[in-house]
């Protein structure tokens, strides 16, 4: 188990320009299932999840080649075998990404083989939208208890009318890679529309499907017979870009962060605003000045701040963990409610033990009451219990006071590629063990 230790109090300056969105990667790294021809994707960021993914699909026959700026994939001989075979269904226990790789099979072979797949212990991350959405095009489970897993199956899917139970974004995504060969018309109801599914949504298009609605909670997709190649790149990652502003707002002398897409970045920078935290719009990048004091902003009432996660447009649940960090050092108090996950904000012990001002109220529910830098937090040993969690203990530990030691960086690894190298190239003191 590798180590980040990491020397505390050094400031950070120059530029550094963000990966491409993991998120968007796992989907559309899938949705190549769909055709025979070649699809290469851009921009790819080289990190453990997509990694493991990408070596997924060579496994089950998908040709797999390097390019200068991306790699390009081409399903035209798939190993039926090996996708009903126990070896597969143990790999995709291990990473969650490997579930959106059954709306494609399901689409393209009329079969796939469902286990619990792995991934972030944030609590319960139910499936039940996504196999509700395949039941209502026509798909059938059937349970093989002696494997431990479903099978499921349609001859062939029908398009239908669909209201979600929840707007899941690699529900609604998986649901839309189903959809794209059954007969008719699906329409679905609730859909995320988030920039990553919209991505998808263009891709597919790209690729010879008929889905409209794109950007809305309402998508009509028109079933199509078969899908060709096509040329994709990904987006910035949202959530890399909201760490940097996150590290920038703690320990930055200057910071530049290149290439966002500001227009994809929704109400992300918006909310670090409400911490205080001065933002610049420059063009395409942004810049964040020296933060030698941000005061947490008041509602028009005069009521205490609170930042609560929401599907999108509203704030990602996947940068609450950033945005307490940078709160424990404003002038000014901020509720944080973690809407979706019931095990995330239990790593804000670590903070306390920092020497954060923390209150934990309940599983979802969390009070910071900010330094305003008086009181520097403390250096410690610490372990990472997720991806967002680690990247908001790096920060914490990059702007404490003296060295500290973060083991299963393996999570930080899962989103953010070559942490270490870039951050150090700003100026930051890490050292991998």
């Amino acid at each position: 188990m590798a180590s980040f230790k990491i020397e505390g109090g050094h400031l950070l300056s120059g530029t550094i320009t963000p990966q491409g969105a993991k998120n968007e990667a796992l989907q559309v790294i899938c949705a190549t299932l769909l055709t025979s021809e070649p699809v290469t994707i851009h921009n790819i960021p080289n990190i453990r999840d997509v990694n493991n993914l990408i070596q997924l699909l060579k496994d089950i026959g998908v040709k797999v080649s390097k390019e200068e700026k991306g790699y390009t994939f081409q399903a035209d001989q798939l190993d039926l075998k090996y996708l009903e075979s126990d070896e597969f269904v143990s790999k995709c226990a291990q990473l969650r990404g490997s579930v959106m790789m059954i709306g494609p099979l399901l689409a393209r072979m009329g079969k796939a083989i469902i286990t619990k797949p792995g991934g972030d212990k944030i609590g319960r991350r139910r499936l039940d939208t996504h196999f509700l959405g395949f039941q209502k095009l026509g798909a059938e489970f059937f349970q093989i208890p002696e494997r431990n897993v479903y099978e499921i199956g349609a001859k062939k899917l029908k398009g239908t009318y669909m209201l979600l139970d929840e707007a899941s974004v690699t529900g609604t995504a998986n649901i839309v890679m189903a959809a794209v060969f059954a007969e008719g018309t699906t329409t679905i109801y609730n859909a995320a529309c988030e920039p990553y599914v919209q991505q998808l949504c263009h891709m597919l298009n790209n690729m010879g499907a008929n889905i409209s609605g794109i950007g809305s909670n309402l998508l009509t997709i028109t079933g199509v017979e078969s899908l060709h190649g096509t040329t994709h790149k990904l987006l910035p990652d949202m959530i890399e870009v909201g760490s940097f502003i996150g590290m920038a707002a703690m320990c930055g002398d200057g910071v530049r962060i290149k290439n966002v897409s500001v227009q994809n970045l929704g109400i992300i920078p918006d909310a670090f605003r409400r911490l205080g935290v001065k933002i610049e719009v420059d063009g395409d990048d942004l810049y964040i000045p020296r933060q030698n004091h941000y005061v947490v902003d008041s509602f028009i009432d005069g009521t205490i701040m609170t930042l609560a996660d929401a599907p999108w447009p509203g704030l990602t649940p996947d940068l609450l963990s950033v945005l307490i960090v940078v709160a424990t050092q404003a002038r000014g108090s901020v509720l944080f409610h973690q809407k979706m996950f019931e095990s995330r904000l239990f790593f804000v012990d670590k903070l306390i033990d920092m020497g954060a001002q923390i209150i934990l109220c309940d599983p979802h529910r969390a009070v910071v009451v900010g330094h305003d830098r008086n009181l520097t937090l403390r250096a410690q040993r610490m372990s990472s219990p997720d991806i967002r969690a680690g990247i908001a203990l790096l920060i914490a530990a990059m702007s404490a006071d003296g060295t500290s030691l973060i083991s299963n960086i393996e999570q930080i690894d899962r989103g953010y590629e070559d942490i270490e190298g870039r951050l150090n190239a700003l100026g930051a003191k890490i050292e991998r063990l």
